[in-house]
């Protein structure tokens, strides 16, 4: 679980440092763009209120609620879960990811009301009109490394066998 809890850690923290020095430090929210190595990589400042993509964004402090709720839901059913079902450090490194992407995002909405996204890449003539920011990189890989590297089976959680089967 130390390894759960420190990529978990510096995950959070990448992602809030991140935030403050793009969002308040160069002033982002007031200047809402700054072409970094255009058109590849910009800073765009969307404040995302709902989840994903901003699929259910709401401005209601219930629908926030919910949403840190459902956040903080996930974050103790991935505890429970490598807990229970030990999956090897690459895994134990996802959940990590995973557990301080969705805790970086949930902060942001109790100190803004939305989370603070920014990051915008485009390529080859297409232009991408999603931002998104640390913590959903980190929540993206997080995920997709706990489909790839699942617990085990052998943890404190799981049945035990009995010899010869």
């Amino acid at each position: 679980m130390r390894t759960v809890f420190w990529a978990a850690f510096w995950v959070f923290l990448l992602d809030q440092v991140s935030k403050i020095v793009v969002v308040h430090l160069l002033d982002l929210r007031t200047l809402g763009e700054i072409d970094v190595l255009p058109p590849f990589v910009n800073l765009r400042m969307a404040w995302n209120s709902g989840i994903n993509f901003g699929l259910f964004s709401g401005h209601s402090d219930a629908a926030r609620m919910v949403l840190i709720a459902i956040a903080l839901l996930i974050v103790g059913f991935v505890l429970v879960w490598v807990w229970r079902d030990p999956p090897g450090r690459t895994g134990r490194i996802a959940a990590g990811l995973l557990i301080g992407g969705a805790l970086g995002n949930v902060l942001d909405r109790v100190l803004y009301g939305a989370v603070a996204d920014f990051l915008n890449m485009s390529c080859c003539g297409i232009e991408n009109p999603y931002a998104f920011n640390v913590a959903d990189i980190a929540i993206f890989a997080g995920a997709f490394g706990l489909v790839l590297f699942p617990g085990s089976g052998s943890g404190k959680g799981s049945p035990k066998r009995k010899k010869g089967t």
